[in-house]
């Protein structure tokens, strides 16, 4: 069924789901399903029946998350600096006697766009590499075949807009932002003799670009997304993911995709549908999934506690400072089978909501006397995607200064752990953070999926931990991030990057060129994600004093030529 309007209509919500609707769950709904696969698909659905927006109306998984851009600093235009591709074992491979470009690769991107007409993307015979790009924002074109909204642009097209005076009369798409940019020319931007000097990872790659539409206005609302700050929603991510799987089979090439985005809102453990979808396209032959790891790690966005169950109620406290004139923020707190928690939360002025009853399944509204505060308090005893209990808070109008919340926690089993996320940085408008923070378990999802190969950022500059990285492990102890790689002053074709994206992006121009080797050499035709993985974490550099697997570094360094040797060695 065809979701045009529905999908480009604010009239219309929307979820990324893993279920099919059936029987009475249909009647009198007005909406449009828009498959995926055979598992997962989008649904859209008219507003005016089903909102509100309530986790406990609704699955938690099947409530829209919103993602934001993992790049966190943007540095001068200077010199381009080889030292993090030295650094990575992949300047070393791009030479003979392996000569890894890339060539015969895809590298995919789910970004911001792409300036298709930078010299970075060329051939040195000036045509483009940029084999298509699907612009989910311009509406006037024509959708690439099966997808039903946005513009695809080809590479005939691309080459048309290059030779022209005015290339944007031709292909209207660009990249104002400039992150999507940075991330393609870092993982395959090419020196082709235009008096450019640059060199990226995966040079003679071809590229795939998907600009992703950004969130609907109402999901902005309820998550209080300061105004102009970028943020995705899940259901066109997973759209733009089926596009660039899709290239594997249509070209019969290796496809890496490249991920650069991340929130706070999931389980920290890889149970999103869209981590789970990943997981799905990582486990397929001929692809490799790369994402950077966020850059929560310094926030002070991350609480948690271990409670000794002993029969008698617990508790802990949690206090978190909220900056003057902060317009809310939507909070999760998640807790372990097979114990249960109650909350209590104590306003800056001395106001208190007593334990909360989670007995009822509903959303439950609080406000205060001479606070202009509202809290709206959902509650699931057993979230679908993992099991554990979950509360989400959405805090509109929050008075500056210290929030406390007491958690109580019962049970009678071992130990039980609360695990509580603010919103990334950049959606929160002030400065928002726990007294009492932990920088780890802060990797952003959906970097915590399984097959997905996940990157911390480190400074190749001088081999420190970069201090804004997200670290591990993944909620309930999964082995996460897989390999740490740079990401401090990396050199793009728009001046220097600060960010787990770039670390992404590095990492992704090094799957591309092993899945040269791999596939295109034959060398291991069935390779894909977590195979990959496994020959980045062998290969790893590692240091004497540092205990792996590691919640910063995980196995250690990347190091590309480290790989070889390995596999050199038998």
């Amino acid at each position: 069924m065809a979701c045009r309007e529905q999908i480009l209509s604010e009239d219309f919500g929307e979820a990324l789901i893993d279920f099919m609707l059936v029987g009475d769950e249909l009647d009198g709904m007005d909406y449009c399903v828009e498959m995926i696969d055979e598992e997962f698909a989008v649904l859209y659905f008219r507003r005016s029946v089903q909102m509100p927006v309530s986790v406990s109306k609704y699955t938690y998984n099947s409530i829209p998350k919103l993602y934001g851009l993992m790049q966190e600093a943007v540095g001068p235009a200077g010199e381009y600096d080889p030292v993090n591709l030295i650094r990575s074992g992949i300047a070393e491979v791009q030479r003979p006697p392996l000569s890894l470009t890339g060539k015969g690769v895809v590298i995919g991107f789910i970004c911001t766009g792409i300036r298709y007409n930078l010299d970075v993307f060329k051939r040195e015979d000036g045509t483009s590499r940029i084999l298509s790009i699907w612009d989910q924002t311009i509406q006037e074109g024509t959708p690439p075949d099966g997808f039903s909204f946005g513009t695809e642009y080809t590479n005939e097209q691309i080459n048309e807009a290059i030779r022209s005076a005015d290339p944007l009369s031709v292909v209207p798409s660009t990249d104002t932002d400039g992150h999507g940019t940075a991330m393609a020319s870092v993982a395959a931007g090419s020196n082709t003799g235009f008096g450019v000097n640059f060199l990226g990872a995966a040079p003679d790659a071809d590229i795939v670009v998907v600009k992703c539409k950004e969130a609907k206005q109402y999901l902005r609302d309820y998550y209080l997304i300061p105004d102009g700050v970028p943020a995705y929603c899940d259901a066109n991510i997973g759209m733009a993911l089926k596009y660039l799987d899709r290239f594997t089979e249509v070209s019969e090439r290796p496809v890496v995709i490249c991920i650069g985005m991340g929130t706070n809102w999931g389980d920290h453990a890889g149970n999103s549908v869209l981590a789970r979808y990943l997981d799905r396209i990582a486990r397929k032959r001929n692809r490799v999934v790369v994402a950077g790891g966020g850059n929560e790690g310094n926030a002070g966005h991350h609480f948690q506690r271990l409670f000794p169950m002993e029969g008698a109620a617990v508790m802990q406290t949690a206090e978190i400072r909220v900056g003057d004139e902060e317009p809310g923020f939507v909070m999760e707190l998640w807790g372990t089978v097979p114990n249960t928690m109650s909350v209590s939360i104590h306003s800056p002025g001395g106001e208190v909501i007593p334990y909360i009853d989670f007995r009822s399944r509903e959303t439950r509204n609080f406000s205060f006397i001479y606070e202009k505060t509202r809290i709206a308090v959902d509650h699931i005893l057993v979230e679908q995607g993992g099991g554990d209990e979950l509360v989400v808070f959405r805090v509109v109008q929050p008075t500056a200064g210290v929030w406390t919340f007491q958690i109580e926690m019962r049970g009678s089993i071992g130990y039980g752990y609360i695990n509580m996320w603010l919103p990334i940085t950049q959606f929160l408008k002030t400065d928002v953070y726990f007294l009492s923070s932990t920088p780890y378990v802060t990797l952003t999802e959906p970097s915590l999926a399984d097959n997905v190969i996940t990157v911390s950022a480190y400074d190749a500059g001088n081999n420190s931990f970069y201090i804004d990285s997200g670290r591990g492990f993944a909620r309930g102890g999964g082995l996460k991030p897989d390999i740490a790689a740079p990401g401090v002053n990396v050199s793009t074709a728009l001046g220097a990057r600060t960010g787990s994206c770039m670390a992404a992006a590095i990492t992704a121009g090094g799957a591309a060129q092993f899945m040269q080797w791999a596939v295109i050499e034959e060398n291991d035709v069935l390779a894909q994600s977590m195979e990959v993985k496994a020959y980045f974490v062998r290969g790893a550099a590692r240091s004497e004093d540092i205990v792996y697997p590691n919640r910063s570094w995980g196995f250690g360094r990347l190091d590309l030529a480290g790989t070889f040797r390995v596999l050199a060695e038998g």
